[in-house]
């Protein structure tokens, strides 16, 4: 582990571990996602966020789940999308607390059925999360806009969010789709972090790790953010190698050099 040479509290650009990060990064796309997932809620319907990997869709949704108020919200977060429409359902239905009955219709009764239960009896609307939503499959995109028609369409017991790369954008565009691209009330595209909120979101980190002096040289840092082509992701992979291999060169601060050296081991030949 770098932290101790460079003197960290934690590593703050691994994130998948970090038990102390408590501080949000609110790029621009982050706070125009928000804004729309949230006017979403109140609307209940479906939304569409995408963008290229590592832009922080994923990122955005979990702030988004976590914050809303396990009393008046269930959520349930669809991370596979590679399966058939049986196994959608069942997967929909396990997230519902449903032992999901053997046949589809069954199933997407039960599904309605408990959507319902919560909105009434409970006072609970279901937020859906499907995940990498490119990959599913046209049966399945072919239902979604029949599990949320409720009393003729005319009423909103669940919101449902699709997540996914730019590809969905014109899976959904084809014809045979028209009928759910009519029910989407939001759609967000991610564009990437900007060169100078990249700057920031490194620089920010860095101190909220408790580093407060420089060890990444201006010319360093562009290079890091040019690279990262506006992805945090990349960002954050590019920084931890780079303090990687800075701490086993013995150096004090991070150079163009050994910015070179990280994107020669991260980059695929």
């Amino acid at each position: 582990m770098y932290k101790n040479y460079w003197e960290m509290e934690y590593n703050p650009f691994q994130t998948k571990n970090n038990l102390k990060e408590t501080n949000t990064f609110e790029s621009k796309d982050f706070i125009n996602a928000k804004k729309r997932l949230e006017h979403l809620n109140k609307l209940g319907g479906i939304g569409l966020l995408t963008g290229l990997s590592g832009t922080g869709k994923t990122y955005a949704l979990k702030e988004f789940a976590d914050n809303l108020n396990p009393s008046l919200y269930k959520t349930v977060y669809i991370p596979l999308s590679t399966v058939t429409v049986l196994e959608f359902y069942k997967s929909l239905a396990y997230g519902l607390d449903l032992n999901p009955p053997s046949r589809k219709v069954d199933i997407f009764n039960a599904i309605q059925e408990r959507l319902i239960s919560l909105s009434k009896d409970q006072s609970k609307r279901c937020v859906i999360i499907i995940d990498e939503a490119q990959y599913l499959k046209a049966g399945i995109l072919n239902d979604l806009k029949l599990l949320l028609n409720f009393e003729m369409d005319s009423k909103n017991y669940a919101s449902l969010i699709l997540a996914g790369q730019p590809l969905l954008n014109n899976i959904l565009s084809k014809k045979v789709h028209e009928a759910l691209k009519q029910r989407i009330v939001m759609n967000y595209t991610f564009q990437g972090i900007s060169k100078e909120e990249g700057k920031k979101y490194i620089l920010d980190k860095i101190k909220e790790s408790g580093v407060y002096h420089k060890i990444i040289t201006d010319s360093a840092l562009e290079a890091i953010v040019s690279s990262g082509n506006g992805a945090i992701r990349k960002i954050n992979s590019m920084v931890d190698k780079c303090l990687f291999i800075g701490s086993i060169s013995n150096v004090k601060m991070i150079d163009t050099d050994i910015v070179m050296e990280a994107q020669n081991e991260i980059e695929l030949i």
